[in-house]
């Protein structure tokens, strides 16, 4: 197999959970699937201020895991923002989309109290806020947007359905800023929510509300998990 650089998961792992371990094991699927034999690290987030900037050089794409509360939320936030300012490859899955939203509201959208509505429900400005409907443990069609889309590439199909294991997403009344920023929602429910985000001019910076890893088998790896090993 080829070598490959290094990957760097960024949460906190947890051995009971099971988005933490399909995580592991569809990256491997991925890369057994390319060709490639990448090296996969858990980057607990509260070790990550005392390492910044030695992470920074030791690791070439960011996979933001599932799961939360972070130990460290503003290391993470951190480390996006310098993937998403540096064009390193970054997916965010699950809690890993609420960070991403996060971090783009503050530095981007200039949202600067930009928050949480399950960690700081009293926020003025609250851009992650409970879905419409819970979807843990379920699977929900998407409908992907087609055009220049990278994801629509990846998939070559204009539906998809994906696992969630979350209740909580992009607050519909910022969605259209985000869209005209660049941050665009490609991929939507049934009503409209978005499910994916894909930031344009990128390499590859996606946030997947669900849980891609969710669906990998040997032989059968999820695309957008192999795409991101990929770039």
């Amino acid at each position: 197999m080829n070598s490959v650089k290094n990957v760097a998961i960024i949460g906190d792992f947890d051995p009971n959970s099971q988005s933490h371990a399909a995580t592991a094991a569809a990256l491997v699927h991925s890369a057994q699937h390319l060709g490639i034999s990448p090296a996969f690290e858990w980057i607990g987030t509260e070790t990550i201020a005392g390492r910044f900037e030695r992470i920074l050089s030791a690791y070439d794409a960011f996979l933001i895991a599932p799961g939360g509360p972070c130990r460290d939320r503003d290391a993470v936030l951190r480390i996006i923002r310098h993937a998403r300012t540096n064009d390193r490859p970054t997916l965010g899955t699950c809690g890993g989309f609420q960070q991403m939203v996060i971090e783009y509201a503050r530095n981007v959208l200039s949202i600067k109290d930009a928050e949480h509505a399950e960690y700081r429900p009293d926020s003025a400005a609250l851009v992650v806020t409970p879905l419409s409907c819970n979807l843990k443990g379920r699977p929900l069609d998407i409908t992907l947007s087609g055009g220049d889309s990278a994801v629509s590439a990846i998939y070559d199909t204009a539906f998809i359905s994906e696992t969630y294991n979350c209740s909580y997403g992009i607050a519909p009344a910022y969605q259209t800023a985000f869209d005209r920023s660049g941050f665009v929602n490609v991929g939507s429910d049934d009503i409209g929510e978005a499910r994916l985000l894909e930031l344009k001019g990128h390499r590859f910076f996606i946030a997947a509300l669900f849980l891609p890893q969710a669906s990998s088998v040997p032989g059968h790896p999820n695309k957008l998990i192999t795409a991101f090993l990929r770039a």
